[in-house]
């Protein structure tokens, strides 16, 4: 089943839902060969969470979203990629009860 939202977008809703801070994401690069393969790190309350993999440079938004995914993953102890993390309005309806 696949999700609407952007893991970006749902990756800042937790944040905000957990009080973890403003993410950031560090680009960088490797250069292999004649071409230079991009990746992008997501970085929350300081740790870091990398994509799995290296993109061309015009599918950074790509790199995002994976290094998105997998701190949202690692966050909510969700790695199976089978299943979906939970919604970050789960942590509303905790915090308000």
């Amino acid at each position: 089943m696949a999700q609407s939202e952007p893991w970006t977008y749902r990756l800042r809703e937790h944040c905000q839902a957990r009080q973890l801070g403003e993410i950031q994401y560090q680009d960088v690069s490797d250069r292999r060969g004649g071409r230079t393969a991009w990746s992008t790190i997501a970085v929350v309350n300081g740790t870091q969470y990398p994509a799995r993999f290296w993109y061309d440079g015009a599918f950074m938004e790509q790199a995002r979203e994976d290094a998105a995914e997998m701190a949202l993953r690692k966050l909510t102890g969700c790695v199976d990629q089978n299943s979906q993390p939970p919604p970050a309005s789960q942590y509303g309806r905790a915090l308000a009860a």
